[in-house]
């Protein structure tokens, strides 16, 4: 069985893309984030032409997580327990989706990028973390032989070698210890990073501007973090750089990993 995740910066301006890298890659579960569609926007139909059915979840042209999957979708379910909301008045966004595919339970996040370190948007990054952290370690009590990938864009280096220059992230959201700290809570409460022992050194991000994807000025904060019998079954991980080359890409890379 292979999952994947990948920050798609707008599916409906990359469905070919996505649909083509699907055909030629042999993945059976794919998370996605970044949608930028309404569920009504979402192109649904070009998915299920190829064997694969769709859960999605979209509010606005912001935001927007899906699964994508070829081996069934069940028990969808909309933000995890406890996560927290935002804006005036407050209300949830389309950041989490959950649902079980080949009997794996699969969350494709995308976690709020904290914008500065004096942004309001930051201390709702770290409840957000920290929310799911909770929701983690509750499942794993519930069922500590469950099965559970929480994928995604999370909008965290954990570690210094997770950024091309940590010199010029010096006072920036991304790498600061809370965030960091709280990246390294959900580590802590049974998930592990599955991707980092077969990459290292890897990037999974590149900004569109001064040309940082070939001069290999990235970041790492795309992960896939698995239950400890999840994290058992991991045979290889990679990450799809070439898929970030071309007209039309994501500025993020496809993070694939391969399960027993």
């Amino acid at each position: 069985m292979r999952i994947a995740t990948w920050n798609v910066n707008s599916m409906r301006a990359r469905i070919d893309r996505a649909v083509a890298w699907l055909e030629r890659s042999d993945i059976d579960v794919l998370a996605v984030q970044e949608t930028k569609a309404k569920d009504e926007q979402f192109p649904t139909a070009r998915f299920e032409e190829i064997g694969y059915q769709v859960a999605h979840l979209g509010h606005s042209q912001w935001n927007g997580v899906a699964i994508i999957s070829r081996v069934g979708i069940e028990d969808v379910e909309l933000g995890f327990p406890g996560m927290p909301s935002w804006g005036d008045p407050p209300a949830a966004e389309a950041r989490a989706i959950g649902a079980t595919c080949g009997g794996v339970r699969i969350w494709s996040l995308y976690v709020p990028n904290g914008r500065t370190l004096e942004d309001p948007h930051l201390a709702y990054k770290l409840q957000w973390l920290d929310a799911l952290r909770t929701a983690g370690q509750d499942w794993l009590a519930a069922d500590p032989q469950a099965q559970i990938a929480l994928v995604g864009d999370w909008n965290v280096a954990p570690q210094d070698d997770d950024v091309w220059d940590m010199a010029a992230f010096e006072g920036s959201t991304h790498v600061s210890q809370p965030e960091r700290d709280a990246f390294h809570g959900v580590v802590d409460a049974g998930f592990a990073d599955v991707v980092r022992p077969h990459t290292p050194g890897a990037f999974t991000y590149w900004d569109y501007t001064q040309l940082r994807f070939p001069k290999k000025q990235g970041m790492r904060i795309d992960f896939v973090l698995a239950s400890p019998v999840l994290a058992g079954r991991v045979k290889t991980a990679m990450i799809d750089r070439e898929e970030r080359k071309g007209k039309g890409a994501s500025d993020h890379a496809p993070v694939i990993v391969e399960l027993t």
